[in-house]
């Protein structure tokens, strides 16, 4: 699409900026149900394809941990915040100390419930941030959690949407908890905007955009 030439560092900077609100109000969330100090950073954030966007879990073929929603209001589009099967376990064990994985020795709903909940708070204080500063009304669906093949989860996102831009904005997240550990969670959330929703989206960031 055209429109992709013209993003500028500028919008990319705009967009960290989002993300590490994101990050900030997700941590604030995320300390209060867990009752333990979390800190969050956005690494980096970058515009990708589609294929790009599968190398980011090892590949489409690489079994992950998403949570999966959909976006309504004046622009729709789909979030994944996904993690690597390893990264998801810690996330996990950190959340709820129980011992398991996602395969062999599954964990029990309540650490299941509590990774779907993680990946809740983490899209919904992205999609506020991103929302303040558009000034877009934007909604969440419902969030799903999903354990498989990279490229079936983000593959069926894009089926389902079936008018999905080819673009991504890939927002880098790296949390983990202060003080006790110097141990990184490290995931990526992912905001696939419908077509027409991107231009929407960058127009509301034009340059200055932003209080």
């Amino acid at each position: 699409m055209s429109f992709i030439e013209n993003i500028t560092a500028l919008h990319l900077d705009i967009l960290k900026e989002i993300g590490n609100i994101g990050a900030g109000n997700a941590a604030t969330s995320l300390s209060a149900l867990l009752d333990k100090k979390i800190e969050m950073k956005v690494p980096q954030v970058r515009i990708l394809s589609l294929a790009e966007t599968m190398e980011l879990s090892g590949g489409a073929e690489a079994v992950v941990a998403s949570v999966f929603l959909r976006i309504e209001g004046d622009a729709h589009g789909s979030i994944f915040f996904v993690l690597p099967l390893g990264q998801a376990e810690y996330f996990i064990r950190q959340m709820t100390k129980e011992h398991g994985d996602l395969c062999s020795d599954p964990f029990s709903d309540l650490g299941l419930s509590a990774l779907q909940e993680a990946g809740n708070i983490l899209s919904g204080s992205y999609l506020s941030a991103l929302s303040n500063f558009t000034g877009l009304d934007l909604y969440p669906t419902v969030p799903e959690l999903c354990i498989d093949m990279a490229g079936a989860q983000i593959g069926c996102g894009i089926l389902e949407i079936s008018q999905s831009s080819d673009y991504v904005i890939a927002i880098d997240t790296a949390l983990h908890e202060a003080e006790t550990s110097n141990e990184y969670v490290n995931g990526h959330f992912l905001f696939l905007p419908d077509s027409d929703a991107f231009e929407t989206i960058f127009a509301s960031l034009g340059a200055g955009h932003h209080d």
